[in-house]
């Protein structure tokens, strides 16, 4: 599996699939093209179908136009072999003669991946942890007598504690920026903003659904923060980036605990989230949104048991139940934008993390089915839903969406 730094990534919304990933292989193309006379750039599939409301061409375009006149061409119909999520960049001569091109795909999470000689597609950042199952990974626990945390420490180079304290600093950044924001959000269905309104309605309830309150306004804020092309985290992903801040930032503000061990928590979340990347996807445009929304409650409900001292084995627990109790759903962004139903889904998750946790910390952590038993599930689903329900946008809540619009 690859670091945290690879899962965990500050950039801004609002998708890390079709705006942080795109971005990033416009920087690599550039850098080995300086001296381009031209490019053109194919979008395929997904990254084609709602490029637009994602800003796919703006953050290509950014990065390529300063250096020479770029080209976007759009081929929704057209899905390359390997992932939905493809793209072509193209150099060219003064005389419009190609000099080189290069196909890579934009896997979830900001990460990138490419044909390898022997015609599988990896990532292109390296591996550094042994174990790839969170199976593998609870049975080092048992046998060493550590916690999940350990074992990345145990892998990752020493500045991953700075670096996750980085994170859990940009997460509170995107609460409070997105608690004090107003308005509507950019893009044609003029969607207010929420947080600001939950949260002070959610200060005037007694404290059993105060908590409950909160945790919404928490999650609204980062995910409008995202929508409006803010500086937020993928946790695992732009569109899912609300969960895991506002699941940790209630832990901190309602129950007291410390950097150092939401950070650690991170680390917990953040080996949950690896593991559904190493062996299935993160990608809504490849398995839906269980792989976004559905992945980051697993994260939120593993850090937030670890956080209440449950074991190794509840941790697991809690990370299947959030992962399970979202297999089979779609990603079907009306017009295309990380919004409806997006931003809601966030909310809802979140607090499904804590019930998770509650109901896991409740049992000795045995259960029949296993976490990576519902990542192989979650993947074949994934695989199985038709592609119109997965972010293209011509299916599910977007295509009703645009029906009763057409009927008033």
């Amino acid at each position: 599996m690859k670091s945290l730094k690879q899962l965990y990534k500050i950039g801004r919304g609002p998708s890390s699939s079709h705006t942080m990933g795109p971005q990033k292989a416009a920087q690599k193309f550039l850098a080995g093209h300086p001296d381009a006379a031209g490019f053109e750039v194919t979008l395929y599939g997904s990254l084609a179908a709602t490029g637009k409301g994602h800003l796919t061409d703006v953050a290509i375009l950014d990065v390529l136009t300063p250096a020479a006149p770029t080209e976007i061409l759009w081929k929704a119909d057209t899905f390359l072999p390997f992932h939905p999520n493809g793209m072509k960049f193209v150099s060219k001569d003064a005389d419009g003669n190609v000099t080189d091109e290069w196909t890579c795909y934009s896997v979830g999470g900001g990460s990138l991946a490419e044909e390898s000689a022997d015609g599988s597609i990896g990532d292109i950042s390296p591996d550094i942890y042994d174990l790839n199952s969170l199976q593998e990974i609870l049975d080092w626990c048992d046998e060493n007598g550590r916690a999940f945390w350990e074992y990345v420490d145990l892998c990752e180079d020493k500045d991953i504690w700075d670096y996750l304290q980085g994170i859990w600093d940009a997460m509170k950044a995107s609460i409070v920026n997105g608690l004090e924001n107003e308005g509507a959000l950019p893009g044609p269905l003029h969607l207010a903003r929420k947080a600001s309104t939950y949260y002070v309605k959610a200060t005037g309830y007694k404290q059993s659904l105060q908590s409950r309150g909160l945790v919404y306004a928490y999650a609204l804020a980062v995910s409008e923060e995202n929508a409006s092309g803010g500086t937020i985290v993928t946790a695992p992903t732009c569109g899912s980036c609300g969960v895991m801040p506002a699941v940790l930032y209630h832990m901190q503000m309602a129950h007291g605990f410390s950097d150092t061990r939401i950070v650690r928590a991170l680390a917990t979340g953040g080996l949950v989230g690896n593991v559904v990347k190493q062996n299935a996807s993160i990608a809504g445009a490849d398995v839906g949104c269980q792989g976004e929304v559905g992945v980051a409650c697993a994260m939120a409900a593993a850090a937030t048991t670890q956080l209440f001292g449950g074991t190794p084995a509840q941790i697991e627990y809690a990370a299947e139940m959030g992962l399970e109790h979202h297999l089979g759903m779609t990603c079907d962004p009306v017009c295309g934008l990380v919004q409806i139903p997006c931003i809601e889904r966030n909310a809802f998750a979140a607090t499904r993390a804590l019930d998770a946790n509650i109901y896991a910390t409740f049992s000795d952590g045995k259960h029949k089915v296993s976490f990576d038993s519902v990542v192989k599930v979650m993947k074949e689903t994934g695989h199985d839903i038709p592609s119109l329900y997965k972010e293209t946008s011509i299916g599910g809540l977007a295509a009703g969406y645009d029906h009763a619009r057409k009927m008033r």
